[in-house]
């Protein structure tokens, strides 16, 4: 079996203090990266960076910032670019919308689920872009949702917004093919993260009907019979970030048990 090996590269991981964000850190870190977590809560970061794997002499660190507020994350981000550091890896990822149908939501929650998104995710490679050009090396990871492909019921903003996601991720893996950058997204299914159990919560708000009803219903749908463990959607993440997948750019990668009923 080949290993996938990123001793040498450098990844800024964003929304990494829980979920798949933090497992993607710790799967970047154990195969040799050096990680720069990114998120609002320190008490959390330092939690995580006490567990990045350090065998390969890395240097671990982490940026405290709140994608609600973009400024901000500019600030941080430019601030660490100007220390010198040369960043490799991106992955971009950050907590979805809340739950509700498209029709009912107020249309200062799409602003704010597009600034949180795309506009954030814009400002971090814009931040990292050089780098990545100059090293001769680059992976821009986008964590965003199998809506992409079909979309979800009762995620409305959600599925806008990601959608928005895909496309401007497929524009730049064109534009920044030519550099050795690629740019491309992972699509989680239900994963057993904070925001699958409130997903639950809120539906069964809605309907009446029971949690554990909600999550078994969601269950059924799911080939596999199970619901993803953070760590797989973290492994292929890993996988697009080494030079393993150095020729594949652009695409949209479901990890989802097969519940995805598109090609």
């Amino acid at each position: 079996m080949i290993a996938i090996d990123l001793i040498g590269k450098s990844a800024i991981v964003c929304g990494s203090s829980q979920g798949i964000g933090k497992a993607a850190a710790l799967r970047l870190a154990e195969a040799g990266a050096e990680v720069t977590l990114v998120a609002r809560d320190e008490n959390k970061l330092k939690a995580v960076l006490n567990d990045l794997d350090t065998s390969s002499g890395q240097k671990h660190s982490f940026l405290i910032a709140d994608f609600s507020q973009p400024l901000q994350l500019k600030d941080v981000i430019l601030g660490h670019m100007k220390s010198g550091r040369t960043v490799n890896i991106l992955i971009n990822n950050t907590g979805g919308p809340r739950a509700g149908d498209a029709v009912n939501a107020d249309t200062s929650e799409f602003i704010s689920a597009f600034s949180n998104h795309l506009i954030c995710n814009q400002i971090l490679v814009q931040a990292t872009v050089e780098s990545m050009k100059s090293s001769g090396y680059g992976r821009i990871i986008n964590i965003i949702s199998t809506s992409v492909k079909q979309p979800l019921k009762g995620l409305g903003v959600s599925n806008t917004i990601r959608g928005a996601v895909a496309s401007w991720s497929k524009t730049l893996a064109g534009e920044l093919g030519p550099y050795g950058i690629t740019v491309n997204n992972v699509l989680p299914g239900a994963t057993k993260t904070e925001r699958l159990y409130s997903l639950f919560k809120a539906k069964s708000e809605s309907t009446g009907k029971s949690s554990d009803e909600i999550e078994s219903e969601w269950r059924k749908e799911i080939p596999a019979g199970r619901f993803a463990e953070p760590v797989e959607l973290a492994n292929a993440v890993a996988f697009l970030a080494s030079p393993l997948a150095s020729y594949i750019n652009g695409i949209n990668l479901p990890v989802d048990g097969g519940r995805t009923g598109c090609l």
